[in-house]
């Protein structure tokens, strides 16, 4: 009779821990703390707000509070008052939905009240496979009008990786675009194409003169930085005017860069990692002329989106670097100093694959999820 009644126990304990780990259970049940010598504690509560995402990328917020998030299969579903309305844009561009391909980010124009420009970042079918495109376009009602292509990197090919396609404004309004290696080493490394590299242009894709390799002889004059791998997370600091950058690197040698203007960042001549098959890509971790990263991973993180805290709901994490991580399911706090890595947190452990993190108008964080397709609110908790 004891032993029934201690088999009955265990059994109502492991029922009771199987349905507190439920993807169901209420919103704000879970609460992580931030905490580090240079900060005082943050305390958040995660709130889920959406489920049931296949392969959400990129979101942006338009004035009148609602919340766009793409699915990397070409759909933008449209969110109020953090709850999923029921609708879509309609005039989504054609997406090349092969592999990581499809489509990508989505930013706004910083003027949008004047203007009403969305910008899309996508994978685009061409003669030879997809290309990393960039359109913008208008809406009327829920549908995406006067649409604009500004950018198609060049080569394209077959391959459905690499398109890195992160998109940011800087304080003067230009538009900086990231165009992944597409897995074609040899191209990184060269000015002559638009592969592993980020570019710079106006909000209507013409060429600032001031870039650095205008004038220079069969060189892509759009090219701000290259050595690039696959960046997939990119977020321009607006009170330093300082451009930030996260990519992947092959088996280790993930980085933070700090993007600066006619830069090369090393792939794939120098790297911390190695190939996916353990030989070595590159003898050199450094080299002259190259830009050390702030900060590498060694294994992989898989860093993706990434977000600036300028929020004053945060303040323990202002200034900090929120940076979503695919392979070890985390949000990375990253402290600064100045330019300088000084420590990292990790937060939202094992909760999914995080793509990105983005801030609100109204300074609140959110985070996107894939596996599974989550919209998660981080809100300060007491």
């Amino acid at each position: 009779m004891k032993n029934q009644l201690v088999l009955l126990l265990l059994a109502a304990f492991m029922l009771a821990c199987k349905q507190g780990s439920s993807t169901s259970e209420p919103a704000g049940e879970i609460v992580v703390e931030g905490d580090s010598a240079q900060t005082t504690p943050v305390k958040v509560k995660l709130q889920t707000l959406h489920e049931n995402f296949s392969n959400p990328w990129g979101m942006a917020w338009l004035p009148d509070g609602r919340l766009l998030v793409t699915e990397r299969s070409g759909e933008i579903l449209i969110f109020k008052d953090d709850k999923y309305t029921g609708q879509k844009l309609s005039g989504v561009p054609n997406v090349y939905a092969m592999g990581q391909g499809g489509l990508l980010d989505i930013q706004t124009h910083p003027k949008y009240n004047e203007n009403g420009w969305i910008y899309l970042a996508y994978a685009k079918p061409v003669g030879g496979g997809g290309a990393t495109a960039v359109m913008r376009a208008k809406l009327r009602g829920n549908e995406l009008v006067d649409k604009q292509e500004i950018f198609v990197a060049s080569p394209a090919n077959s391959a459905g990786i690499h398109f890195g396609s992160r998109l940011a404004f800087d304080n003067e309004g230009y538009l900086y675009i990231v165009a992944g290696e597409r897995g074609i080493n040899e191209k990184v490394q060269e000015l002559s194409n638009d592969l592993g590299k980020i570019h710079r242009v106006f909000d209507d894709g013409r060429v600032p003169q001031d870039n650095p390799f205008v004038g220079t002889a069969n060189a892509r004059s759009t090219i701000w930085s290259y050595g690039h791998r696959n960046p997939q997370g990119m977020v321009y600091d607006k009170e330093n005017n300082r451009l930030w950058a996260v990519e992947h690197g092959p088996k280790g040698g993930d980085e933070l860069n700090l993007v600066e203007k006619g830069k090369n960042y090393g792939w794939s001549v120098v790297t911390y990692g190695i190939g996916y098959d353990g030989r070595p890509i590159s003898d050199k971790t450094e080299m002259e002329g190259v830009q050390e990263p702030v900060k590498y991973w060694v294994p992989s993180p898989a860093p993706c989106g990434m977000a600036l805290v300028t929020s004053d709901k945060y303040p323990g994490w202002k200034g900090n670097l929120l940076i979503a991580n695919l392979a070890f399911k985390y949000v990375g706090r990253i402290e600064l100093n100045g330019t300088s890595f000084v420590s990292e947190e990790k937060l939202m452990e094992n909760v999914a694959r995080v793509r990105h993190v983005a801030q609100s108008p109204d300074g609140f964080i959110y985070v996107i999820t894939e596996g599974p397709g989550k919209l998660i609110k981080l809100v300060p908790s007491s």
